[in-house]
């Protein structure tokens, strides 16, 4: 009955979703205001049905409930009541749900905004957000229903289907449980990022079409969804580092990032986040960049639509893909249509969305803003071709060639380079017009004390002309913003005779968007030294040795104590060895890889033993274990040097976002208002 419960709220839903898509299209060509109205209020219902429809699944999560061929495959009795929960987006049905439910979350809330001012963008925000929840129920529905249960039939079959008749209900006495990669508190974290990041996209999305098709060629719509836009990029931007840790954690290869095709899925969309939030400030400034700043949003909008199509069709293999499954299709075929759909609709719009300013100088800020959008073009073009190439080539040739982690490097680390050097020089450009001598009078100060780090790693032995290169932009990006951020408040201090300290809060509070920006610059260059640490300077060893015997790696000596075999709460059997440190002969600790493997899934995981400091990591695998008497245990061991400045960087990423996102009034509403207190002065 329960599960039943939770079906009938799902086609409740859909049947809103429906409902309000029509309505609001059929308010608007009727010109009456009452259909838009419902539409609105039928859109802000299918948040409170979708949560129902969650809650329900959850508690059967939660309470064992294992004829439900869904809480069947992701749980089991062993488990913690939070893994439980958090089985919810650990299967393909489980997932999409929380998708739709996260949908009809910001939908709802979008729709509780003031449409005073944006009435005309209200009917086809609606549509928009409804046509794609609509798609979401339906592959819920019609393929992924969480709620179907076993069943027996007359003939000793068993199988999973919603309502059969002739056959008995399965109750299995256990489930399978979570598949133990999942078991990490990183995925209670990572996926709700990752798609919290998904779906918001799809609101600024929503109001780029409503601006097409109403033909409102201002840069109001991006105005209303700059804070929307931010924090999906900063959830999106979340999600991609908790994945990277997670994947540092628990896969035990010894990095963060492999290029593995769904990491790219959840990475492209990201660039052309990244790109329209750099080119919405050229619009909003200077009235250009019109027409790309729709083709960016669109761009990712169906980027989003497409990697959940990757990780949920069964096209690619990875080990964050769910299994085969038949939606793929229906994905395929949503993507085509909504990108043909939003195209058409910007070549209608085309010429009214010429920009209002030409471009004069191509060393202005806007050309230069310009450039850093190609260059974020150009590592997606990478990227998707990466992605799609296997596709491609078993299409051709009935095989699947993939391409691995030094097709992308190569091709994409000069276009990284390029852009950590933009992000030194653009903030120094003027708007308009910048010529070589200006830029140079500007940079070379910054510049100058930037040398400093190249000079000194040198000095230390570092001879490698990439790190050399990458070392020298990550301090000239650090140089030119903490000298913009020291002119401007000295500049301040002087002009008004404030503190300088003071001065730097008021500029900041005053301008966030622009400050902000600059801490997110600073994190980004922190990250890009635990990046260059580990790609370049990593270095790893393996070998099997008796215990009391050790391993040297770097100046590390790795001396293996000894190893246990026990079960633990929970189902599983864990492999653990005692692995004494030492750094140039003095002793500094200890650490402890394992191998747990799980009972229920029949399935191992390795967990790293792992050593952290800001200027390394040491990284330490049990690949085998054979018992004493004989050879011992396998190890595998990284040195990853500098690798913990890209988590640090994480958390700075987060700061400065959340600056640049912090709420600021609207300049209409400043204008008004002091409209409002010149008045009694005029009057007078």
């Amino acid at each position: 009955m329960i599960a039943n419960l939770g079906f009938g709220l799902l086609v409740v839903t859909f049947i809103t979703a429906i409902y309000g898509a029509v309505t609001a299209v059929y308010g608007d060509v009727k010109k009456d205001s009452r259909w838009v109205e419902s539409a609105r209020r039928a859109t802000i219902l299918s948040f409170p049905l979708a949560t129902l429809t969650v809650f329900v699944l959850l508690y059967l999560l939660a309470t064992n409930h294992f004829e439900v061929q869904y809480v069947y495959s992701v749980t089991s009795l062993s488990m913690p009541m939070y893994l439980k929960l958090t089985a919810l987006w650990g299967g393909q049905s489980g997932s999409l749900l929380f998708w739709a439910w996260l949908l009809s979350a910001f939908s709802s809330a979008v729709m509780l905004r003031k449409w005073d001012r944006d009435r005309e963008f209200l009917p086809w925000v609606i549509l928009v957000t409804a046509v794609t929840m609509i798609f979401f129920l339906s592959l819920i529905l019609l393929f992924e229903n969480p709620f179907i249960r076993w069943w027996q039939t007359l003939g000793g079959e068993v199988a999973a289907m919603f309502a059969p008749t002739q056959a008995t209900l399965l109750t299995p006495a256990d489930g399978m449980g979570l598949n133990p990669l999942l078991r990490h508190p990183g995925m209670i974290i990572h996926p709700p990022m990752l798609y919290l990041g998904f779906v918001a996209f799809i609101i600024p999305f929503a109001f780029a079409v409503a601006a097409l098709i109403t033909g409102r060629t201002d840069d109001r719509w991006i105005r209303i969804t700059r804070r929307w836009t931010l924090w999906a990029w900063l959830f999106l931007s979340l999600g991609l580092v908790l994945g990277g840790r997670w994947a540092y954690d628990v896969l035990g290869w010894g990095g963060y990032w492999g290029w593995d095709p769904v990491e790219i899925a959840a990475f492209m969309p990201w660039l052309t986040g990244t790109a329209f939030l750099h080119s919405v400030m050229i619009q909003e400034k200077r009235g250009m960049l019109k027409q790309w700043n729709m083709l960016l949003i669109i761009l990712t909008y169906d980027l989003v639509i497409f990697g959940t199509f990757l990780t949920r069709s069964g096209v690619l293999s990875s080990v964050h893909a769910f299994a085969q499954s038949a939606i793929g299709p229906m994905f395929f075929t949503f993507i085509g249509l909504t990108f043909a759909v939003s195209v058409g609709l910007l070549m209608h719009r085309w010429n009214e969305l010429k920009s209002e300013t030409p471009m004069t100088s191509m060393l202005s800020r806007e050309a230069l803003f310009l450039l850093n959008n190609l260059l974020f073009m150009g590592i997606l073009i990478v990227s998707f071709w990466g992605v799609i190439f296997p596709l491609i080539s078993e299409l051709a040739t009935g095989q699947k060639v993939t391409v691995g982690p030094p097709f992308y490097e190569r091709a994409t680390a000069p276009l990284f380079g390029a852009l950590m050097f933009l992000m030194a020089v653009a903030p120094l450009a003027a708007w308009g017009h910048s010529t070589i001598k200006t830029l140079g009078k500007a940079i070379w100060k910054p510049g100058v004390v930037a040398l400093i780090a190249p000079i000194a790693i040198f000095f230390l032995g570092v001879r490698n002309i990439v790190a050399l290169i990458g070392f020298t932009l990550v301090a000239l990006v650090i140089c030119v913003t903490l000298y913009e951020i020291w002119r401007g408040s000295m500049a301040r201090s002087k002009k008004l005779e404030e503190n300088f300290f003071v001065s730097t809060w008021r500029l900041f509070g005053r301008n966030r968007r622009r400050y902000g920006g600059y801490i997110i610059h600073i994190s980004m260059v922190f990250m890009a030294i635990g990046i260059l640490g580990i790609e370049i300077f990593q270095t790893q060893t393996q070998g099997t040795i008796p215990q009391g015997s050790s391993l040297e790696l770097a100046n590390y000596e790795i001396t293996f104590d000894s190893v246990a075999q026990f079960d633990t709460t929970g189902g599983r059997n864990v492999t653990r060895a005692v692995m004494s440190i030492y750094k140039d002969g003095n002793y500094i600790g200890q650490v402890f890889p394992r191998r747990d493997y799980y009972y229920e899934s029949q399935q191992p995981m390795t967990i790293p033993g792992l050593r952290s400091t800001m200027l390394d990591d040491l990284y330490v695998i049990l690949v085998d274990w054979q018992p004493i008497s004989t050879i011992g245990a396998t190890f595998k061991v990284y040195h990853n040097p500098l690798v913990n400045w890209l988590w640090v960087g994480s958390i700075l990423f987060i700061f400065g976002t959340l600056v640049a996102a912090w709420p600021e009034k609207d300049p209409a509403t400043l204008r008004a208002t002091a409209k409002l207190v010149q008045a009694p002065g005029a009057a007078n």
